[in-house]
């Protein structure tokens, strides 16, 4: 998110309502000038309730392309990837392959192997029949990190861009008998979209 756009859109979303409350409804309210609306999609394999919002000077709105569910501002920028979904191999457990999309998208494969799959520690409860994941540094990598730190300042991601985020929201999803993952960018703000009821569909056969 643009980060002079990001105290504007936590107010937002802290406003009033404009969707209803019924059983498929998102778990929170959408904000002032904002309404849920649902984005399915099969090559995505995705399906999540999403907020489309006009603030008169500016229009957000996110949709689905390839693997990834994006933002996109009305008034220009770079539409930003909130979720890639990726599908499993053959018998690959969703950690093996959190592993393999991490060491597919982290350049420097020294740094690759010394990070691990972990359970992801974040706040408030995990939906039921999903599991939440992190990739973090090993025991030595740590080691040597937290050495050179300054206590001070806030830390770059000790893996790369796809693991663990020191001063934003970022986790990897599995859901229970669905043979997709997806890394899902939260950020610092309340997502645009319900990170409580997104549901991952299952790759066609």
């Amino acid at each position: 998110m643009k980060p002079p756009f990001a105290i504007f859109i936590a107010i937002a979303l802290a406003a009033a309502p404009v969707c209803a409350a019924t059983k498929d409804a998102p778990s929170r309210l959408a904000g002032k000038q904002c309404a849920w609306e649902m984005v399915s999609d099969a090559a995505l394999g995705l399906e999540a309730s999403v907020q489309r919002c006009d603030y008169g000077f500016r229009k957000v709105h996110l949709y689905a392309k390839g693997n990834a569910l994006l933002m996109h501002y009305s008034d220009g920028g770079e539409d930003e990837k909130l979720i890639e979904t990726f599908v499993l191999k053959d018998k690959e457990t969703p950690r093996e392959g959190i592993k393999r999309v991490f060491d597919e998208h982290t350049p420097d494969k020294f740094l690759a192997a010394r990070c691990l799959v972990q359970p992801y520690q974040g706040e408030g409860p995990v939906p039921k029949g999903a599991k939440r994941y992190t990739v973090l540094p090993n025991a030595a990598l740590k080691k040597e990190l937290d050495a050179k730190q300054d206590p001070g300042d806030i830390p770059e991601p000790p893996c790369g861009e796809w693991g663990d985020m020191p001063d934003s929201v970022q986790y990897y999803e599995a859901q229970e008998g669905v043979g997709r993952i997806m890394i899902v960018r939260a950020g610092q703000d309340e997502p645009m979209f319900d990170e409580k009821t997104l549901r991952l569909l299952p790759p066609k056969k």
